[in-house]
């Protein structure tokens, strides 16, 4: 998921609370065009799709939040060689060095571990390999919850969903947190319509240098 700018400072705030607040996920067709840093409340969002074909205006409320802080060499994962990554994997030296490490461009690690680097915001590259790391600091706080999932899904077609928090009263106060693309136009086949978060970085993260 994909960050609004803005969200972070709101959390800081008391704007959003992860824990109590209403949060909401809204399916939004390719005619809504996202600006992380400009749209900072819901009166910024347009095109939500109407109610029909299992989804309905308003939005689905989030399922399951929780908050989770690991220290970077209590990461789960560590990196291991001759494997695929994504763009947005996390991973620790299999031997930990305190800090956590996020591939930003995808592909095979080498056969051999990397030399690692320490500096905050600093790339590794893998060598005989085809992932670079970055450097992401000594520990990270995942905000999770369930992935969001309409039954029976007929609507559509759908770009973009977007969560954001309803409690507070008017659109224009009601602070957005994050969406996620499609890329392309999404339609229910009659199915579940299920977005797929990160499976270890579930709704987003917060890392700490």
């Amino acid at each position: 998921m994909k960050l609004y700018r803005s969200a972070p400072a709101k959390f800081l705030n008391k704007e959003i609370d992860w824990d109590s607040d209403a949060l909401v996920w809204t399916q939004h067709t390719s005619t809504y065009a996202p600006n992380q840093d400009t749209h900072e409340y819901v009166s910024s969002l347009t095109n939500e799709l109407s109610t029909a074909g299992g989804y309905t205006a308003g939005g689905l409320a989030i399922a399951s939040p929780t908050r989770t802080y690991t220290a970077a060499n209590s990461w789960g994962t560590a990196r291991a060689n001759s494997t695929a990554y994504a763009v947005g994997d996390v991973v620790r030296p299999a031997t930990g060095n305190g800090f956590l490490y996020m591939a930003v461009t995808s592909g095979t690690s080498h056969s051999a571990i990397p030399t690692w680097g320490t500096d905050l915001g600093g790339l590794t590259t893998e060598g005989g390999g085809t992932v670079t790391w970055e450097n992401i600091g000594s520990g990270i706080t995942v905000f999770g919850c369930s992935d969001p999932s309409w039954p029976t899904a007929t609507f559509g077609p759908a770009r973009y969903a977007v969560l954001s928090d309803r409690t507070p009263g008017t659109a224009a106060t009601q602070p957005l947190i994050g969406y996620v693309d499609y890329v392309t136009d999404r339609t229910g086949g009659g199915l579940a319509f299920t977005v797929n978060l990160h499976p270890q970085l579930r709704a987003f993260y917060v890392a700490a240098p």
